[in-house]
């Protein structure tokens, strides 16, 4: 007899109410276990996802090895080339070491190319991630490109690429970027060498550096390559954790025979000249500013004998393309920021200015001087009077808009700190090693036309 069936009085009813609860529970038993199910499935494939995306761009030497055996592999099959393509591939003479660091799809290792060190660098990780070059798709079979072909196409690449107009780079120095290998070459290329040379120029930072490397000591020098990766000179880079910034170890700065070396503080200083002359060469050297727009130590490297070299050139543009990248819309100046580089949002246009409001100098001087020449690292010689010069020097140069609107402003607060570093250099070398100190390089003005 059903709960509540006739002749079942009161604890009939009572029975119908805990059966009819029970169904009740039973229906919000099962919802409920639906949901959790669910948003459990959603956690879990959630957290599957953000593993994946981490561990996607997680520097292991296992999956550094399979990058460079695929392209080996596309290097055997004839789909790419380079002048480091044999020894990495078939003479065993490029030995992979370690990998240093994946960064938003850049794959960045370090080698050892007969017997130097060197880093391979590449911005995707598969040759095939990278457009084709075009051009290929309309020669017919056995047709192959000249040489002069190769370097007008790569040219305008190259303008394209750091965003200077055509008009301002005619009659170029095509000589500059490919040397004159390009133009003196017999053979025509094969689809290997013009896809592999495709690969590289979609790369900024590749272009940037093939571009400056004979114009500049204060780039890194680009080695060789194969396919789309390419091979820069080992340099010790700066790490913001440590005081000095830069280790000074490996440095074999100019010394008398039988002085006892170079102290540490007075190696630093000769950096900070470098410093200085690269701020200089960047800013007056080229045809146009050059702007570092991501300025912090490992950005930076320092050679044996002290010269500081830009070795991560991303964020690095020319005054076109600053300009271009700064008139953005906004309704304040923080909207005018684009990581280092500054401008000022104009209230009547509601746009940021192109022209930049601070300068190289004025985050180099905030980000890498400050932390060198703070009262707490120089401990006993802060009070000293050329050291309480330096650090007043570097006060003023950090907090001093020297763009576009005030150049002769920054012009005076970098011969102040150029003089102050010069005399602190001087100071702290003995007398009859003097001779041997560093002055900073005098750049002749070079046009950078290709």
């Amino acid at each position: 007899m059903l709960p509540g069936a006739p002749g079942g009085g009161g604890a009939g009813g009572r029975g119908l109410l805990r059966w009819l609860g029970l169904r009740l529970w039973s229906r919000r038993g099962t919802l409920l276990f639906a949901l959790l199910w669910f948003g459990s499935w959603l956690f879990l494939n959630g957290l599957v996802l953000v593993h994946r995306s981490i561990m996607s761009d997680f520097c292991t030497d296992d999956k550094s090895r399979k990058i460079l055996q695929r392209l080996c592999l596309d290097f055997r099959r004839g789909a790419l080339s380079g002048d480091l393509c044999d020894d990495l591939c078939v003479g065993g003479l490029v030995e992979y070491q370690r990998c240093l660091y994946y960064e938003n799809g850049k794959k960045v290792m370090e080698a050892r190319w007969r017997g130097n060190r060197v880093i391979l660098k590449s911005k995707l990780e598969n040759f095939s991630s990278y457009e084709p070059l075009g051009l290929l798709d309309y020669q017919e079979a056995g047709e192959q490109l000249s040489a002069l072909d190769v370097v007008f196409y790569a040219t305008l690449e190259v303008r394209n690429s750091l965003g200077l107009a055509e008009e301002e780079e005619e009659g170029g120095r095509n000589g500059s970027l490919w040397g004159q290998n390009l133009k003196l070459r017999e053979k025509s290329y094969s689809r290997a060498d013009l896809g592999s040379l495709w690969a590289l120029l979609q790369q900024e930072e590749y272009t940037f550096l093939r571009v400056l490397q004979d114009l500049s000591p204060h780039v890194a020098q680009v080695l060789g390559s194969c396919g789309h990766f390419y091979a820069v000179e080992f340099l010790s880079a700066g790490h913001a954790w440590d005081q000095n910034l830069f280790s000074m170890d490996e440095a074999s700065a100019p010394r008398a025979p039988g002085s006892g070396g170079w102290s540490s503080r007075l190696m630093v200083h000769q950096v900070a000249l470098s410093f200085m002359d690269l701020v200089q060469h960047f800013d007056n050297d080229f045809t146009h500013r050059l702007h570092l727009c991501d300025v912090k130590p490992e950005n930076f490297g320092i050679r044996k004998d002290l010269t500081v070299v830009a070795i991560d050139v991303d964020m690095a543009f020319f005054e076109p393309k600053m300009r271009d990248i700064l008139e953005q819309n906004c309704s304040s100046d923080d909207d005018c920021n684009f990581f280092d580089c500054w401008s000022r949002c104009e209230p009547g246009r509601h746009r940021c200015s192109p022209n930049r409001r601070n300068t190289n100098l004025q985050v180099i001087c905030e980000k890498i001087f400050r932390p060198w020449f703070s009262p707490t690292l120089l401990g006993a010689k802060a009070g000293l009077p050329l050291q309480v010069e330096l650090q007043r020097a570097v006060q003023d140069c950090s907090e001093t808009d020297g763009g576009a609107d005030d150049e002769g402003a920054a012009r005076r607060v970098h011969q102040r700190l150029l003089a102050v570093l010069r005399a602190l250099l001087q100071e702290e070398v003995a007398p009859e090693d003097r001779k041997w100190t560093k002055d900073e390089p005098e750049h002749v003005h070079t046009a950078l036309n290709f």
